[in-house]
């Protein structure tokens, strides 16, 4: 028994250790969440060292310097709006967590580290196109960066409503969401990487709810036409029961 029990905890110790060898480093993550009326919140996870080697952004890369949150939140603010702006660690190095609400998802192109991207968002009939083209960083030298090749860049959409069509090369996930992956020494030569997810221009909730509406408003009429039933079924036994 204690044999097993050993041979179980080394099995789930190099299990744990290979899920951490093989599990992708994601050094810079765009995370968009997109509105059928074009508003969006973009979500930004990213190490400092990437913000300063992608986007050449001025801020310290030594994880023991002090980082300054309203000059991190002053470079994602959109024109006349705000960005909320978090600080993190991870591996002993810095991470930035940034929120931005922008009404047309094009004005996010106007946001500095944004601006390697053009957004296009146009509606065709019964569907609506979205294209994103990812273009060149701003290649600058990262300098002593403890980088080993696997790093990761990954943008994600979460999406309102059916997606008819996609170019991720994958599935859709859970949650609507779609996942398109970059190598960061990709991203850092400057490869461009295209976005592109066609959707209905209903939105998933409402669609929703109006077959939940139509399955109760079946449900009730099913209801009352048994209770009618079931009401004259009655009234005729009565009637023969009455003495002539």
């Amino acid at each position: 028994m204690r044999a097993l029990l050993v041979l179980t905890l080394v099995g789930a110790a190099l299990a744990a250790g290979c899920g951490s060898v093989f599990k992708p480093q994601y050094e810079y993550e765009e995370e968009l969440y997109l509105a059928l009326d074009g508003s969006a919140t973009l979500n930004l996870n990213a190490s400092v060292d990437s913000l300063v080697a992608l986007h050449g952004v001025d801020l310290p890369t030594d994880p023991r310097a002090w980082l300054d949150r309203q000059r991190v939140r002053a470079l994602f603010a959109p024109p006349g709006g705000d960005a909320a702006v978090s600080l993190s660690r991870r591996d002993g190095r810095r991470f930035v967590h940034v929120s931005v609400d922008v009404d047309d998802v094009r004005e996010l192109s106007r946001i500095r580290p944004f601006a390697w991207s053009s957004y296009r968002f146009d509606r065709r009939d019964e569907v609506l196109e979205y294209r994103q083209l990812v273009g060149p960083s701003a290649g600058r030298a990262r300098g002593n960066i403890d980088w080993d090749g696997t790093e990761i860049i990954a943008f994600r959409m979460h999406l309102p409503s059916e997606i008819l069509f996609h170019n991720t090369g994958g599935e859709i996930q859970r949650g609507n969401i779609l996942e398109w992956e970059q190598p960061l020494i990709e991203r850092l030569k400057g490869e461009p990487l295209e976005l592109q997810a066609h959707i209905a221009t209903e939105s998933i909730l409402y669609t929703t709810l109006l077959l939940f509406g139509a399955t109760v408003a079946a449900a009730a009429v099913t209801f009352g036409a048994v209770v009618w039933w079931v009401a004259r079924r009655g009234r005729a036994a009565d009637v023969a029961e009455l003495p002539s």
